[in-house]
């Protein structure tokens, strides 16, 4: 029995369907890790950032629900080049 196809994969949330925004941070609100970003429309928000920082005035981040998930390339299409993901803690011994 094979599996059925399903097609390309969606670019929605499977708990909301809702889809990422990329928004350009513009400057830092009032509390840590929170920045005023605006979308391509111009609409204005306040994002959690404390998943991508440090983050600056300029660069662009993929918002879902308000949180900021990954910076995006100067493009506005996936990580910059230069991003380096943190190394997993070794495990010790058993």
């Amino acid at each position: 029995m094979s599996a059925p196809d399903l097609g390309p994969p969606s670019c929605h949330c499977v708990t909301c369907a809702d889809e990422g925004v990329p928004m350009r941070v513009l400057g830092f609100a009032g509390g840590a890790g929170l920045a005023d970003c605006a979308a391509e429309d111009g609409e204005t928000t306040a994002v959690d950032t404390t998943l991508v920082e440090p983050v600056t005035a300029g660069e662009q981040v993929l918002v879902h629900a308000g949180v900021a998930l990954v910076k995006l390339d100067e493009a506005g299409e996936g990580p910059p080049a230069q991003a380096t993901w943190p190394a997993p803690a070794p495990r010790s011994a058993p």
